[in-house]
């Protein structure tokens, strides 16, 4: 057992391609003596973890948390105590829907020295593969970030700064899309506003939908992890078989080219 604690790195894994990881990220998966990763992380992230360190599985399973956020932290706390590096690893970014500020917050009280090590954002890798500016200064000032929550409670998006000039990006849409498609035009987004449905960006299998928010409705769910681009910036994708499988409404499909509108 070290003398002193070790160090927790929480490490963004980004949105599945191991490739896409810094070389930060690499060297700490080769290094660590544990990891605790999300169920979400790619099978070819994982394989980068030395064959010598502990792997546990803190993740979800179906939508049930098979351990509560409280667990996950004593498991922290209780890692640094016999490791000196310690890497807990996050799907996309550990500082965007990851529950970062609790783990920091429990180590913090343990006085466990902690470092963030950014990840890609699966919405930037999404982007990406779909060739869509979020911020094409034609059609979109600027990006709202957000999850679709299912509980009674769940506000809608703020109406100030919500324009057709936005780009929603809902991470965890659901398997269901009517709930989300009807929560975003309560929110006051308009029925035509073009949507991009994309699964598992940047990894060998992913998929897309185009369609519109008016239609969402309707199309079967894509394999998780999907996350949803909604705004006229999702316009600009193009029909393409050499990196999707796609998903189209027909009637979306234009009388020239490939384009989307």
């Amino acid at each position: 057992m070290p003398s002193v604690p070790g160090k927790v790195f929480l490490v963004g894994a980004g949105p599945g391609d191991p490739e896409l990881l810094t070389t930060k990220a690499v060297r700490l998966l080769q290094s660590a003596g544990v990891v605790l990763h999300d169920s979400l992380v790619s099978t070819e992230v994982l394989a980068l973890v030395s064959p010598s360190a502990e792997r546990i599985d803190v993740g979800k399973r179906r939508g049930i948390r098979l351990l509560s956020q409280d667990d996950i932290n004593s498991l922290l706390v209780a890692a640094a105590a016999n490791h000196q590096v310690v890497v807990r690893l996050k799907g996309g970014d550990p500082l965007l829907f990851g529950r970062a500020a609790e783990e920091i917050q429990a180590l913090r009280a343990a006085r466990i020295e902690f470092e963030v090590v950014p990840g890609i954002s699966a919405a930037f890798a999404a982007a990406a593969a779909a060739g869509v500016s979020l911020t094409d200064r034609r059609l979109a000032s600027h990006v709202l970030v957000t999850t679709y929550s299912r509980s009674p409670e769940a506000r809608i998006l703020p109406f100030i700064g919500l324009t057709s000039e936005t780009t929603v990006i809902v991470y965890m849409p659901g398997v269901d899309y009517s709930g989300v498609a009807s929560w975003l035009l309560e929110s006051g987004m308009l029925a035509d506003t073009p949507c991009l449905v994309i699964s598992k960006a940047s990894q060998r299998d992913q998929a897309m939908c185009a369609t519109t928010l008016a239609r969402l409705a309707a199309r079967a769910p894509l394999p998780s992890p999907a996350l949803l681009i909604v705004g006229r910036v999702a316009s600009q994708v193009e029909v393409s078989t050499s990196s999707f499988s796609w998903f189209l409404d027909a009637t979306l499909q234009a009388a020239e080219g490939n384009a989307i509108s």
